[in-house]
């Protein structure tokens, strides 16, 4: 049984007449009358009587019209979703992002446009560092991610650069260091620290740590802690300073002063990754709508 046994079925029941549904569906009548048998002889059914009035539906076929319909209603409604699907305005789209990456500016303006210009399409956000989020994404079980990238990026990936944030000093409130705008690594030789462990992100690590080399500051790890929030946490409480993402600056916790270290530069470059070979239309879009935030003028 074919889609077209159901169309050619449902035209003659609706028009009670083989020469009409000829004339509405544009296919020759003996075309029509052999598919109408070929249905009833699958079914094992007699679908239409003949009256002098034209042909009429057994009750087999009209507990037969009903089922035809609503199944050429599902396979209509499945042809428009996965039309919509395919030209990316439906679906679902999956992105990781650095927390701190998404309070302010270029992101968060991205993911409100997309959330405004996309509304069929379910935006699924997960927050995961950026090792995590690249091997989701290698994974494909996100579709892309913002991330901070160090080194190259793995095989098959692209990306997307979009903004350079940089570290500062976040120490507790009670620290002398507080009342400062600003101050120089040589300062910060007595205080004790609280960093993320290497294995969360060895390549952030190394060159952290590198930079305070380079500018001969090793730093008095006291404690470590897997997220920025939980170290910010940490030094809410007095357990002691970090060098943190300058994005926190704009959700300051309590108790917590940021403060420049004038002499040190670690850059964070923030990138929107994906693979490069992806084939899903709502990232296609959404890509777009990230290269149109980064490009206002355009």
């Amino acid at each position: 049984m074919e889609l077209r046994h159901l169309r050619y079925f449902i035209a003659v029941a609706e028009l009670r007449s083989v020469r009409a549904a000829s004339e509405h569906l544009h296919v020759t009548q003996p075309a029509i009358s052999r598919q109408i048998q070929d249905l009833e002889q699958t079914i094992g059914a007699t679908l239409f009587e003949r009256t002098p009035r034209g042909l009429k539906l057994t009750a087999a076929g009209i507990a037969y019209l009903s089922e035809a319909r609503a199944i050429l209603a599902h396979v209509d409604a499945a042809n428009r979703l996965a039309h919509r699907i395919a030209s990316g305005e439906q679906g679902r789209l999956r992105v990781g992002f650095v927390e701190n990456a998404s309070w302010s500016g270029l992101v968060l303006s991205a993911l409100n446009a997309f959330q405004q210009n996309a509304r069929d399409i379910a935006l699924e956000l997960q927050p995961m560092n950026t090792p995590e989020q690249l091997d989701a994404i290698a994974a494909e079980r996100l579709e892309g991610g913002f991330c901070y990238r160090f080194g190259a990026l793995p095989d098959g990936f692209a990306s997307i650069r979009l903004l350079e944030q940089n570290v500062v000093l976040a120490v507790p409130e009670q620290c002398p260091l507080a009342a400062q705008t600003r101050v120089r690594a040589s300062e910060l030789a007595a205080l004790p620290f609280i960093a993320f462990p290497r294995h969360v992100y060895a390549a952030y690590y190394d060159r952290l740590i590198s930079a305070c080399a380079e500018r001969g500051l090793t730093l008095n790890i006291r404690q470590e802690a897997s997220t920025e929030t939980a170290i910010l946490s940490l030094v809410a409480a007095g357990v002691g300073a970090a060098l943190v993402n300058a994005a926190n600056r704009e959700r300051p916790p309590a108790r917590v002063r940021f403060v420049e270290v004038e002499d040190l530069s670690v850059p964070l470059p923030l990138e929107f990754c994906f693979l490069a070979q992806h084939g899903s239309a709502a990232l296609q879009r959404f890509i777009e709508l990230l290269e149109a935030q980064k490009h206002p003028e355009a």
